[in-house]
Formats: structure tokens, C-alpha cells, sequence
């Protein structure tokens, strides 16, 4: 592959990827390609992306868990100022992995991508004082499509701890008494401190 790096199936879940791109540096600064059909072709990813999208979020915020109900969307994600931990949970069903989670660090630093197939819930929460986050996603956006599902539910078992949240689940998604390791407040919106859990979502 030209100027990519692929991790296929991360985590032990078929279809997602961490994407590293080649970076030339020298005393001026540097260049990558941030996204080639033909690189992703040759390794193995037929993906057409139609529609590129940009947050910018302050520190201790969390977006998610979300997802789409009819049209669910491939995402490609990346960093490009400050650092996030973004998380992957497996919905599809009859999925070996369903239910099961993974998360990546991405920042301006490392510079890594990471590709969500469909049928995923994705959250990130922002580690650094800004944070710019940046993705592609292979169908348009669809107003009222959106699903949810509570970021703490400790039947799905995201290790939020291990990027420095401090805090105990209550029973519901409220961020009310989670801090990061310096006393930053979580920072959720109002309505993704209402989303159920797992269980409750997709009613087994």
C-alpha cells in the first residue's frame, strides 16, 4: 500500500480498522495524503464516502453513543487538533462480537484514523483543552435518524476509566458526578443523558 498503514479487524471485531497515513517531515513541517480511494482500495476497502463533516468540542465533552436506525453510515475519523478517545460498539446483528466495544486514542500527534463499518454505535470524549474532529461518512445525513445509547452502561463495559473518568454510574447516562483526572466535569448534551442502556434499547 502506497501511503497507508491498515490494522484490520481491531479488537477481534471483523470490519473495523485503524488507518495510520505515511507522513513526510522534515524542518518546514510536513505532508500526508489524509485519504486515498486507491490506497484503501488496495487494501481491501470499497468504500464511497459522500459527505465530510467537522465538530469542534472542549475538553471533558462526550458525544454519544449514537447511531443511525434506517440508514446507518460507514464513518472514517480523524483528529486533526487536540485528542479524543473514540469508541465502536458492534449492533449488527447476528455480529460474533455483538455488543462488544473498542476504543482508540486519535490526535494531532499520531495522526491515526479509524474506520467504523455499519451497524456500529460510535461515541468520542475529548481529552485535550479543544479538540477538532473531523469524518467521512458513506451516505448523507438524515434528519430524525438518530439513535442512542447510554455512554456508561456497564452492561456494554467501556473502560472510560482507563483515559483518566473518575465517577460511578447511577443508573442512567447523567454525567452528573463523572470528572476527568483534573476535575473537569463531564460534559454531555441534554440528550444524550437520556439515552437507555443496552438492554433497554434493543429490548432482548
Amino acid at each position: 500500500m502506497g501511503q497507508i498503514t491498515v490494522e484490520k479487524n481491531v479488537g477481534g471485531i471483523e470490519g473495523l480498522c485503524v488507518i495510520t497515513p505515511a507522513v513526510h517531515g522534515d524542518n518546514r513541517g510536513y505532508f500526508m495524503e489524509t485519504y486515498s480511494q486507491r490506497d484503501m482500495e488496495e487494501a481491501g476497502i470499497n468504500i464511497v464516502f459522500v459527505q465530510d463533516n467537522q465538530s469542534c468540542s472542549t475538553k471533558g465533552v462526550l458525544r454519544g453513543l449514537h447511531f443511525q436506525k434506517q440508514f446507518p453510515q460507514t464513518k472514517l475519523v480523524r483528529v486533526i487538533k487536540g485528542s479524543v478517545y473514540d469508541v465502536a460498539v458492534d449492533l449488527r446483528t447476528g455480529s460474533a462480537t455483538y455488543g462488544k466495544w473498542y476504543g482508540v486514542e486519535l490526535t494531532e500527534e499520531n495522526k491515526k484514523q479509524f474506520l467504523i463499518p455499519k451497524g456500529f454505535a460510535h461515541g468520542f470524549l475529548v481529552l485535550s483543552d479543544v479538540a477538532e474532529f473531523c469524518y467521512k461518512c458513506d451516505d448523507f445525513y438524515h434528519p430524525n435518524d438518530e439513535g442512542g445509547m447510554a455512554w456508561n452502561d456497564p452492561e456494554i463495559g467501556i473502560d472510560w476509566a482507563g483515559v483518566g473518568v473518575k465517577g460511578e454510574y447511577n443508573g442512567t447516562a447523567s454525567a452528573e458526578g463523572y470528572t476527568l483526572e483534573d476535575g473537569t466535569k463531564l460534559n454531555l448534551s441534554d440528550k444524550d443523558q437520556k439515552w437507555l442502556g443496552f438492554k433497554d434499547t434493543f429490548k432482548f
